[in-house]
Formats: C-alpha cells, sequence, structure tokens
C-alpha cells in the first residue's frame, strides 16, 4: 500500500509534477495547446472516413443511425482507448528516463508514473467534454442515461495507473518492453469495440468473442455508447467486471511497483 500513501502524503509533489507534463508536451510547438484537441479530431476523421464512409460501419442496424452517430460512437472508444494505450507506450521509459530521481532515496519514485497518467486523463477529459457537446450540438442529443457515464468511465483510471506502475518498473530491467508497445496498442483499438458493438461482435464471430469478452475496455466503450448516444442503460454486470478488473490491475500494479522498485538503482 505504499505507494497509495506516497501519492496521498505527497500530493502536491504529485500535482507539480502533473502540471509540468501537461505544460512540456506540447512546449515549442507552434498551435502548442491547440494539439488537444486537433490530434483526436484528426484521428477521428481518418478513422471515421476509413470505417464509416468506405466500409459502411455501423454499430447497430437501426436505419435511423447515422454516419454522424457512428462518428460520435469511435470518437467516445478512442477516447478511451488512447488512455490505456499512451499508457502502454510511454511508462517502459519513465523511470529509465530519469535516472536522478532514482539515485535520490527519498523521492518517491511512484509519483513519476501517476503523474504522466495524471496528463493522460486530462487530455481523456478534455476529448469527452468535445464529443459530450458533438451529441448535444449534432448527434442524438443528451438524456439523463448519460449521469451513469462517470461510473462506467471511473474503472479506466484505475486500469491506466495499474499498468503505468506494471510497465514503468518492468521497462527498468526488461527494455524490450518498450518495444511492443505501439503493437498492444494496435491490438487493444481492434479489439475494444472502438469500431464495432459488443452485440454485433458476439453474433458474426462467437468464437472470437469467447476471448473478446473478458476484455474491460468493450464493456466499458460499449456501455458509454449506450447510455450517451442512445440513452439507454449500461451492460451492468460487464461494469461490474469492470471495477473488479480495474481495482485488480491497481493493486497488482502498484505491489509489482514496490516489490521491484529497490532495485532500480542498481540496474540504472
Amino acid at each position: 500500500m505504499t505507494p497509495f500513501v506516497s501519492l496521498f502524503t505527497r500530493r502536491e509533489l504529485l500535482w507539480q509534477f502533473l502540471v509540468r507534463n501537461i505544460k512540456s508536451r506540447h512546449r515549442g510547438s507552434i498551435l502548442g495547446a491547440f494539439w488537444l484537441l486537433a490530434n483526436p479530431l484528426l484521428m477521428l476523421g481518418l478513422y471515421v472516413f476509413a470505417f464509416g464512409v468506405v466500409f459502411g460501419g455501423r454499430f447497430t442496424e437501426s436505419p435511423d443511425e447515422s454516419t454522424i452517430d457512428y462518428a460520435l460512437g469511435v470518437f467516445l472508444g478512442l477516447n478511451v482507448l488512447s488512455l490505456v494505450s499512451g499508457i502502454i507506450g510511454s511508462s517502459p521509459s519513465i523511470i529509465v528516463s530519469q535516472p536522478n530521481f532514482v539515485k535520490k532515496v527519498v523521492f518517491p519514485l511512484e509519483i513519476l508514473p501517476a503523474a504522466a497518467m495524471g496528463a493522460l486523463a486530462y487530455d481523456l477529459l478534455i476529448s469527452f467534454v468535445l464529443c459530450l457537446i458533438g451529441v448535444f450540438a449534432v448527434g442524438p442529443g443528451l438524456s439523463i442515461s448519460c449521469l451513469y457515464a462517470p461510473i462506467i468511465l471511473f474503472p479506466v483510471f484505475f486500469i491506466a495507473l495499474g499498468l503505468a506502475w506494471f510497465f514503468s518498473a518492468l521497462g527498468v530491467f526488461i527494455r524490450d518492453v518498450g518495444q511492443i508497445g505501439s503493437f498492444l496498442g494496435l491490438a487493444l483499438l481492434y479489439a475494444s469495440g472502438v469500431f464495432y458493438s459488443a452485440a454485433k461482435a458476439e453474433e458474426t464471430a462467437p468464437a472470437i468473442w469467447t476471448f473478446l469478452q473478458w476484455n474491460p475496455l468493450l464493456r466499458i466503450i460499449d456501455s458509454l455508447r449506450q447510455v450517451i448516444l442512445w440513452g439507454g442503460q449500461p451492460d451492468w454486470a460487464g461494469i461490474a467486471y469492470a471495477w473488479i478488473f480495474g481495482l485488480v490491475v491497481l493493486l497488482f500494479g502498484a505491489w509489482f511497483f514496490n516489490r521491484l522498485r529497490p532495485a532500480f538503482a542498481d540496474v540504472l
């Protein structure tokens, strides 16, 4: 439980590193913080053109679902996925790239992965608000079911923080971990229901669904679409599973980081 205690007792230091990570991401660029909006919108346009327009992708069989609805659904899924895939891609180098902090015995190293996760979570929240504005302005409109969104979304932060601690610690000892981050992010992109619904995956590919159904991101993304785009009810069983999965990943990541931390200085 040491990483959790440290995050609370050193919360001011955590906040400083979080703000620094957010500011440094676009420092020196001409458009600056505008890329927080531009990057997800450019990715949205690319994927919607390929899967929505060219391949005619839809989440439901309803004739009322438009290409705009599909675009907003894809955007929602990309927002959630960007947090987890971003953590997998960047975490292996977090501790390795900060040897000076590792040599300081009193410095709480668990803050570095947590601050990196917080910066990506900040991007997610901004994109999520943009998605809500889009649903209200050009989509089917918002309903009271949107109030379920925080309950559905919160396990993603648990998963991301647990993975940040796990991969940052593992990356100190196995440098090859950083090389497979892009592949894992791409695999999650197609395995998390960003371009399709859980019901369609279960119906058209039951053999693959046997494995996909255990992906908590698929459950989270599908339930977010249900409550935000169509005003329905989330898959409560799937969300309960996502909460349990998230807590397990969080606790395991904290234990793994705390267990390997004493050897960081020897390796670096």
